[in-house]
Order: C-alpha cells, then structure tokens, then sequence
C-alpha cells in the first residue's frame, strides 16, 4: 500500500461549496482508476499551530505504486488536480504532496 497525503492552502474566499466540490471531484476518481483503497478529506482542525498555512488536506491510499502511478497520469485525475490548483493559494506553492 502507499498513502498519497496532500495540505492545501485553500486561497482566502475560497468557498466551502467550491472545496466541496473539489473533494467531490477527487472522490469521483475512485470510479475510474484502478486501485484507489480509500480517499479522506477534511479541514485542518489541529491545535498546534503547525500546519504552516494548511488550511485543509486529503489522503489516497492505493494498492500498490503502479496504481498510485495510474492516478497521476490518468486524465481524471489532471482535470481534478487543474481544479484544486486554481483553487490553492499561489497555484502549486499552496499544495505539500507526499507518498509513503
């Protein structure tokens, strides 16, 4: 198994209903890429004052990294990603991605 973690910077006056939609879109992707385990979303709730501007994050878990590899190069998935990129504080910079 690998775990896909990603924190996002969600940009100031992004609305709940377009993070919504974002997870909706990514959630979408376990119906077309082989692999997916499980997926979770939710907004940064720690108290510890360590989330360096994360405002939210999410987790894909796949069965193996050659399923992880199908996901990023699927084109569901680059279309989720377009939407989550615009939706991020300074495109990319607002996003921390890692595999474990």
């Amino acid at each position: 198994m690998i775990r896909h973690v990603v924190l996002c910077r969600f940009a100031e006056g992004t609305s709940e209903a377009e993070i919504a939609g974002i997870w909706a879109a990514l959630a979408a992707l376990r119906d077309v890429v082989p692999g997916i385990v499980e997926m979770r979303f939710g907004a940064n709730v720690s108290p510890e004052g360590l989330a360096r501007g994360a405002t939210h994050a999410f987790t894909v878990d796949f069965e193996s990294v050659a399923a992880r590899d199908g996901y990023l190069r699927h084109p569901a998935h680059r279309a989720a990603g377009e939407r989550l990129v615009a939706a991020v504080e300074g495109g990319v910079e607002g996003l921390v991605v890692v595999d474990f």
